[in-house]
C-alpha cells in the first residue's frame, strides 16, 4: 500500500496516487487470456443473462405490489455475474449490523460491477439510488423504473422531488436504501469527494447511515473497458453513524464523517490486495 498522504481537497486520508491502483495484487498479471476469456466468455454471458432476466421480470413486474419479486430477479442476475466471473467475495463486519432495521448504506463506488456483488451479499431487500441516465438502457431503465428504485436527476433535482417522497416513505416502512454519494464512479481507484445532499434521506428519515467499502471491484472492472479480471473481492461494513437529532444544516459535517468512514475501511490492508 502507498503511503498516506492527506488529501487538503477532500480532508482524507488517502493514500498518494502512484502508478498501482488501491487494490493491485502485487505481481498479478492479466494477458491475452485473460482478455479472451473476458470478451468471448464474460462479457456475451452477462449482456445474455441482462437481457434474459430483464426481459423475464417484464410480465412479472405488473404484479409486483412491494418490488419483492423484481428484487429475486435482480439477485438471480446478480447471482449468475458472480459465479460467472470467479470472483469470491469475503463479507467483513455485517454481522455487526441489526439488518432488521432499516439503514440509509453509503457504498463507494469503483466498477459496474458494484451492483452485482451488493444484490448477493446484501441479505435483504433494498432500493437503490441511481442517477437518471440509467433510464435511458433498454431493459435496465425498465427494470429500475417498475421496481421502484430512487431516480435523481442531478441536473434538475426537483424533478427528483416524488421518488425522494417514495424512497423516505420507504425508509420510515422498514425498507434500507443503497446510496453511492460520490455521485459516480471513480477514474483511477481511488475515493472521491461525497455529495452532502446525498444524505438528506438519512437525516429527514432520522436513520443510521452504515459505510460500506467495496474493495478490488475498481481492478475487477474499471472505467471504459470490457477486461473482467478475475480476483478476490471484499465488502467491508462500518459502524453505523446516527443521525438523531441532527437537521438538514448538519449535512456537511455527517458527508464528511461517512467520507472518512468509508476511506478508512477502503484504504485498510486485506485480501482484496494481498
Amino acid at each position: 500500500m502507498p503511503q498516506a498522504n492527506p488529501s487538503i481537497e477532500a480532508g482524507t486520508n488517502a493514500p498518494a496516487l502512484s502508478g498501482a491502483t488501491p487494490h493491485e495484487i502485487p505481481g498479478a498479471k492479466y494477458g491475452w487470456l485473460s482478455r479472451l476469456r473476458s470478451y468471448f466468455l464474460y462479457d456475451p454471458l452477462i449482456w445474455f443473462y441482462t437481457l434474459g432476466m430483464g426481459l423475464l421480470a417484464i410480465p412479472s413486474g405488473f404484479f409486483d405490489r412491494d418490488g419483492t419479486i423484481l428484487h429475486w430477479f435482480s439477485f438471480a442476475w446478480s447471482w449468475l455475474i458472480m459465479k460467472t466471473i470467479f470472483s469470491p467475495v469475503k463479507v467483513i463486519g455485517l454481522d455487526k449490523i441489526d439488518t432488521s432495521k432499516p439503514h440509509v448504506y453509503a457504498v463507494n463506488h469503483a466498477s459496474a460491477l458494484d451492483i452485482p456483488v451488493l444484490y448477493v451479499y446484501l441479505p435483504f431487500q433494498f432500493r437503490i439510488a441511481f442517477k437518471k441516465e440509467l433510464l435511458a438502457y433498454p431493459v435496465v431503465g425498465w427494470h429500475l423504473k417498475r421496481s421502484g428504485q430512487v431516480c435523481i436527476d442531478q441536473q434538475n433535482p426537483s424533478h427528483s422531488i416524488s421518488s425522494i417522497r417514495a424512497a423516505l416513505k420507504g425508509l420510515k416502512a422498514g425498507l434500507p436504501l443503497v446510496i453511492f454519494p460520490e455521485g459516480g464512479r471513480t477514474n483511477d481507484g481511488h475515493i472521491k469527494p461525497f455529495l452532502a445532499g446525498a444524505f438528506f434521506l438519512a437525516i429527514k428519515g432520522q436513520v443510521d447511515i452504515v459505510p460500506v467499502a467495496l474493495a478490488g471491484t475498481y481492478e475487477l472492472l474499471p472505467m471504459d473497458t470490457y477486461h473482467i479480471k478475475s480476483r478476490p473481492l471484499e465488502m467491508r461494513v462500518g459502524d453505523p453513524i446516527s443521525t438523531a437529532g441532527l437537521t438538514l444544516r448538519d449535512l456537511e459535517a455527517v458527508s464528511g464523517r461517512v467520507h472518512q468512514a468509508v476511506e478508512d475501511l477502503y484504504y485498510a490492508p486485506g485480501q482484496a490486495s494481498a
